[in-house]
Formats: structure tokens, C-alpha cells, sequence
């Protein structure tokens, strides 16, 4: 059946006269003026400022907490000879920081090394170990980390203490106690007030990079772009300005270890978009660090050896490959763990890669609507991700019970945490009675955010490239999600690996377009068959063999009213998960279950009748088997029954056990109707039956067929059948709902 994933919430339509007379000066229409003005944007300065963004209003990058102390204590490094060590990290921020940051000292003539640590083997933050391995080692007397968190006390104090001084540049959340860093650099820090505080840890390296060069840096600006869209903070104020500089740098990239990655990985760079970052750029880089040392990704970013890049970029397209196979292994286990009792899933397992925990976690939230935390069992302890729904705060949950913990940290959506695997049945119990305890409703769906009721027939190509020119679109300014209803799906398809996705053709009048609904595959059936089915989707341009045409991506779907299935094909499959009625066993338990399958037809309808009027199901599936196929035979002629009597007339006894089936090849009847009609003579007298034999009546008195209530039943039987086999399932759920 057709569930929507998310709880819809249409945004008010409000239209502002003269901000759309503005707006259409600027060559908008309605609709984006409209979803403009709803975002805040509502008179014509804000108007150009948006579509038009100059780097002329980044804010000054001295601004940032500690950043005269920073650009001082690297600039004395720089002119005393100092060897600087760039600390990132293993996602694609940090592998874009950390190359920010290179790129900018060596411009300086700086001495400098990068490394990021390996997630399995170093962990996340400071690591002191190797903070002293590259003290004393490789001579480092300056540390400057990005987009590693404001924490590692240890490292810090240990590198402090050996005269080495750190300099912390980052975004994520503050904790309480500061390190006793040389300089901290944050957009959110106390005791500073920025402008924006939502810089990815690239946005604060690229700061810093401006700060050293004394002017904008533009030809950073793709890397940028690649971390602040990896990161997914919010596109708004200065990271919406460095976005759209810096994607159109990436279009433009004379990076060779971008060109080589984009070539390999079937990327137009031309055309890139936030999307391409989003969903095809980031997720390699991530790939890497994922699964393995991410460190090579600083040399694709900024090397310049051909031969060197092409390498580690086949070496990331092969990691993501092997990402992608990990990640559906352990979705399919966890989900195998999954417990339908319980309001939160805690699931664990040995063998795990604990890099794509989040990945999987996400996955599940997103399919069954329930918080979910993943983690990998090893050497007696549990370590992995939460995905939480919105209902649930998973920081506040279990953030107060640190004692649970060796390490925990995270937000109201997302944590990552190591515990005993001891106690990883005290952390299901404690979420279980924390939703308890809140009154939480865990069954209510994360909202989506329907921003206009789209009418298909007015859906034109210059539609399309009105809101193209809102781009680009993430956090806080997302993509507008339309809501389309009143139409008519002409076919449903399956497409990609497995048969994943689906594309749907939908049309209304004139109009018709594709739709094209990834993961849900396994719904064609329902997808083709169903009415009144409403969408919300986003808009895009689809290019291939020169030719441009748009289409819509489903987001979300619903449906109004009871939805109705045809399943009687023999080539149909019955859905999974799906309760089944199967009158020749005991029925299942149907009390939650918002759809049922009809498997088979008893003789009775009324059995049937009573299960589907006494519950309100959402979805019926029909499959309608039918035993004993009456509606094929009919309930006997005229001419078929007197050619009946008139044959076993002739003998005086008939042992139907032994000669029924050439009785029936001589009068040409099928068995099933022919029992039934030596049922009936036997009702009305025409004949005896003792033992299988049959011996005719032949003093009966005369009597009408239609006297029979075997029958009149048949009749009945034949005409219900008819209706079930042959019927509209819409004709079948009305006639089964009659009192």
C-alpha cells in the first residue's frame, strides 16, 4: 500500500501585489515571487541581493573570535620558519578545510604538512598520540586544526605543554568548558558576535584563508562549496553568496584531481549543481573516509601529478562502490534485528563497519519512521550512530545519562556514541521510558513542507527555470516541494538496479509528464492501479539524446481514500508484509494492520463480508482465488439437467464414487457442476444416494428445478463468483460493503 513518510504541512499561500510586480521586473513569476516572499525576501533590495549575490558582502573576517590571534601567531610561523601541521578531519568538510588551509599557507611560502585522521585507528578530535608523533617526529611547533571539534582537552594540553601552540578553527556546538587553545576561531563562540553563525568548518577555514591573503580568495571558493554542501548547514547569508561563486568555479574547476574524479564518476561539470555535490561529489569523498585513510584525498584536491590523481580518484570511485555494497549488507541485517514492540530500535551487531553506521541508521528512520541506532559490537563494546524522528530529541534523551557511556555527543536528530554492550539493554529500556515519561507520540511523522497546490497543466519548461534561478537550494532554503493531485496515472515502470526505483507517466488533460519516484519499486503495482493519489514532488530537467523535457521527483505520496488492488493476474506476487486471508486456514491476526489480502473466495461470502465490514482497512489486495470455479460452469441449463436424469434413468443404481468422472465426459459437464446437480435431484426427491450409490426415484412427483434451495444457492454461488472474478475491484469493495 501506498504510506505517506511524512506529515504534510501546506505552507500559506500568500501573494504580496507588489513584491510580485518587483519580482516580475527581476523576470520571475508568481510562483517564485510567492515562494520568496514567504521566505523572507520582500522588497526589491533583499530581492536582488538574493539572486544576484556579491562577494563584497562577506563579512569581515576579523569579526571571528580570536582571528587577529590566529593570522599573527601563523604569520610569526611563516617568518620564523615554523613547521605548521593542518589537523582536519575524514568527511568531505574536512578534507575541504584542510585543503583551504594548504593551499593558503603554501601561497604564503609556509612549511606545512595535512593530516586527517583515520576514524578507525585515530578517532574523531585532537588525537594526543598523534599530536606528539608529529612533535616530536616531524619537528611541527604549530598545529592548526579545522573542522575537528572544540574539545580535545588532552591533545591540546599535551601540545601546549611542549611549547607547541593549537590553533582551533571550527563550527560545531561549543562545549561548556573550553580548551586551552592558543586561539579559538568559531563563528558561535561567546565572547564574539558574528554575523552568521552557521559556517561549515570549510566556511571558517576560508575565513581564515582571506584573513592571511588580505582579499577574498575566489579560487577557493570551489572547495567551499563542495564542504558547505557536504556539511548541510544552512544555505543562507554568506554561505549562500561563497555557493553560488563556488559551484560556478567547480563548473569551471582547473583542479585535475576534480576533473579526473568527475570523469570517472560519469559527472558533466558544466553542469553541476548543488544536487551534484550533494548527492554524487560529497558521498565519494566520504566514501573515503568511511572506509579507509582519507588522507589521499588532500592530494586529489590539490595535487597536480596526472598520473598520481587518476589513481586515488579510481581508488575513491572503487571505495563508494564499496560503500554503497556495505551499507545494503548491514541495512539488510539491521533490519532483520528490527522489534515491532518497541518505540525506538536499538540494534547491534559484531562485524559492522562503523563507518556507515549513520548511513544505515538513516535509512531505517526513514523507512520505518522510528528512531534508530546502529552500532557495531567489538571487543565487548557497542559503537555507532542515532538517527532520531522529531518527536524524539535523542541528546536530550540520553545526553543526562553520561554514566551510560564511555563516549557520547551529538543534537536533538543525530548522536554518535560507545557503550558496554552490557548496557546496551539499559539504553533501549531508558529511551523506551523516556518516550513514556514525555507522552512522546513516536507514531507522528517528520513534517513536510508543501510550499504551492501545482497545477500540471500550466507546468511549463519556463516553470521550471523561474525556480532555477533560486538555486542553490539546501538547509533553510530548500528546494520547493509542490503538491500535485487531480490527475490520472497512464502507467507505472520499474527501472535501475533490481528494479529499484519507479516512473510513473501521470496526465491531466493536454498535459502529461514523467514521474520518477526512487526506492519505490516494489509499489509499481500499487502505483498503476490506485485513484485519487496526490504527490508532492519536486521540478526538474531531464536532458538525454538532446533532448529536454521536464519532469517531477517524487517526494512524498498519499492517497485519499480506501486504496484498491487487483491482484488476480497469476503473474501478480502478493505484497510483503501484508496480512493474508485464507479461508482455508486459520485467519491471521488483522486488528493493526492497515491492509489485508484476499486470498481466496469462500463459498460463503458473508464470511468475508464480516471480516472487511467489522475493520476500516486502508488497503485491499485482491486476490480472489476461487477453488471451486461455479461462475465458469454456471448453475446448470435446462437441457442440462434433463439430459442428466434422462442418463442415469436408464440404470437402476449409478455408484457415483467410481463413475462420476465418465459421467461427465459423456454429458459434457464439469464435475463441480455436475455434483451439484445430483445434489439437487437428490433434495427434490428425484433420487437416493446410500453409499455412493445413486439410485433414481422413479415415482418422485414432478417438481421444479428452481424448487431446490441447493439451487437457489448455486444461482447465488454463480452470481457472487461472477462479481469477485470478473468485477472492478472498486464494483468488488462495494458490493462486499453492502449491510
Amino acid at each position: 500500500m501506498i504510506i505517506p513518510t511524512y506529515n504534510w504541512q501546506f505552507a500559506p499561500q500568500v501573494e504580496d501585489a507588489d513584491f510580485t510586480k518587483i519580482a516580475k521586473k527581476a523576470g520571475l513569476g508568481p510562483e517564485a515571487a510567492r515562494l520568496l516572499f514567504s521566505r523572507g525576501i520582500k522588497d526589491e533590495d533583499s530581492l536582488s541581493r538574493f539572486l544576484a549575490p556579491s562577494l563584497d558582502d562577506l563579512h569581515d573576517p576579523y569579526l571571528l573570535h580570536d582571528m587577529d590571534k590566529a593570522v599573527n601567531r601563523i604569520r610569526r610561523a611563516i617568518e620564523q620558519g615554523e613547521f605548521i601541521l593542518v589537523y582536519g578531519d575524514y568527511d568531505a568538510d574536512g578534507m575541504t578545510s584542510a585543503s583551504i588551509l594548504k593551499e593558503t599557507l603554501e601561497q604564503l611560502g609556509a612549511e606545512c604538512l595535512v593530516y586527517l585522521p583515520n576514524r578507525f585507528t585515530d578517532g574523531y578530535g585532537p588525537n594526543a598520540s598523534v599530536y606528539k608523533y608529529f612533535i616530536e617526529q616531524q619537528g611541527i611547533s604549530l598545529i592548526v586544526t579545522v573542522d575537528n571539534g572544540v574539545a580535545g582537552h588532552e591533545a591540546i594540553d599535551l601540545a601546549q605543554s611542549m611549547g607547541v601552540d593549537v590553533i582551533v578553527t571550527d563550527h560545531h556546538s561549543l562545549p561548556e568548558v573550553l580548551p586551552d587553545a592558543y586561539a579559538i576561531v568559531h563563528p558561535e563562540h561567546p565572547e564574539s558576535d558574528y554575523p552568521f553563525k552557521h559556517l561549515a568548518g570549510c566556511g571558517v577555514a576560508f575565513k581564515l584563508a582571506c584573513a592571511l591573503l588580505e582579499e577574498v580568495q575566489v579560487e577557493l571558493l570551489d572547495l567551499v562549496a563542495i564542504g558547505t554542501i557536504a556539511d548541510m548547514v544552512s544555505l543562507t547569508d554568506e554561505n549562500r553568496i561563497m555557493l553560488q561563486y563556488g559551484l560556478e568555479v567547480l563548473r569551471n574547476t582547473q583542479r585535475i584531481g576534480l576533473q579526473e574524479l568527475f570523469e570517472i564518476a560519469g559527472i558533466s561539470s558544466s553542469d553541476v549543481t548543488e544536487e551534484t555535490v550533494g548527492f554524487q561529489l560529497a558521498p565519494r569523498l566520504n566514501a573515503l573516509g568511511r572506509l579507509d585513510d582519507p588522507n589521499p584525498a588532500i592530494e586529489l584536491l590539490t595535487g597536480f601529478d596526472d598520473e598520481e590523481v587518476r589513481e586515488i580518484a579510481l581508488m575513491i570511485q572503487d571505495k563508494n562502490e564499496e560503500r554503497k555494497e556495505i551499507v545494503q549488507a548491514i541495512y539488510e541485517e539491521a533490519k532483520s534485528l528490527v522489534d515491532p514492540n518497541k518505540s525506538v530500535q536499538v540494534l547491534a551487531k559484531e562485524g559492522w563497519n562503523p563507518g556507515v553506521l549513520g548511513i544505515v541508521a538513516g535509512r531505517l528512520l526513514e523507512e520505518l519512521g522510528q528512531t534508530v541506532i546502529v552500532l557495531n559490537i567489538e571487543d565487548g563494546r557497542a559503537k555507532g550512530s542515532a538517527r532520531s524522528i522529531e518527536a524524539v530529541d535523542i541528546f536530550e534523551a540520553l545526553n543526562p545519562h553520561q554514566e551510560l557511556f564511555i563516549a557520547f555527543g551529538g543534537h536533538a536528530g543525530a548522536a554518535g556514541m560507545t557503550l558496554e554492550v552490557d548496557k546496551l539493554e539499559a539504553l533501549s529500556e531508558l529511551l523506551e521510558v523516556y518516550i513514556t515519561e514525555k507522552g512522546l507520540d513516536v507514531a507522528t511523522k517528520n513534517n513536510l513542507r508543501l510550499d504551492e497546490d501545482l497545477d500540471i497543466e500550466a507546468l511549463t519548461i519556463e516553470t521550471v527555470k523561474n525556480f532555477e534561478r533560486l538555486a542553490p537550494f539546501g538547509m533553510d532554503h530548500q528546494k520547493p516541494v509542490f503538491y500535485i493531485r487531480d490527475f490520472q496515472v497512464e502507467n507505472a515502470r520499474t527501472m535501475g538496479a533490481g528494479n529499484a526505483h519507479l516512473k510513473l507517466k501521470i496526465s491531466k488533460g493536454s498535459a502529461n509528464f514523467e514521474v520518477v519516484a526512487f526506492g519505490k519499486g516494489s509499489l509499481a503495482t500499487e502505483f498503476a492501479q490506485v485513484k485519487d493519489l496526490e504527490l508532492a514532488a519536486t521540478l526538474s530537467v531531464n536532458q538525454w539524446n538532446g533532448q529536454t523535457a521536464l519532469q517531477l521527483m517524487m517526494v512524498d505520496a498519499r492517497v485519499d481514500g480506501v486504496q484498491l488492488f487487483n491482484i488476480r493476474s497469476k503473474s501478480v506476487e502478493l505484497p510483503e508484509g501484508v496480512p493474508v486471508l485464507d479461508f482455508t486456514s486459520d485467519l491471521p491476526e488483522m486488528i493493526s494492520s492497515p491492509a489485508i489480502v484476499v486470498k481466496n473466495i469462500p463459498e460463503d461470502l458473508s464470511l468475508l463480508k464480516q471480516v472487511l465490514q467489522e475493520q476500516d482497512f486502508s488497503a485491499i489486495y485482491f486476490k480472489n482465488d476461487i477453488a471451486k470455479a461455479y461462475y465458469l460452469t454456471g448453475y446448470g441449463t435446462r437441457e442440462q439437467f434433463a439430459k442428466l436424469y434422462k442418463t442415469i434413468y436408464q440404470f437402476p443404481e449409478f455408484d457415483i464414487r467410481y463413475k462420476l468422472k465418465d459421467l461427465s465426459a459423456y454429458l459434457k459437464i464439469e464435475q463441480i457442476l455436475l455434483v451439484k446437480m445430483i445434489q439437487i435431484f437428490e433434495e427434490l426427491g428425484f433420487v437416493t444416494i446410500e453409499n455412493g450409490v445413486m439410485k433414481v426415484n422413479k415415482d418422485a412427483a414432478k417438481r421444479d428445478i428452481a424448487e431446490s434451495h441447493i439451487y437457489q444457492q448455486l444461482k447465488q454461488t454463480v452470481k457472487d463468483q461472477e462479481m469477485m472474478a470478473l468485477g472492478t475491484v472498486q464494483e468488488i469493495y462495494n458490493f462486499l460493503m453492502e449491510k
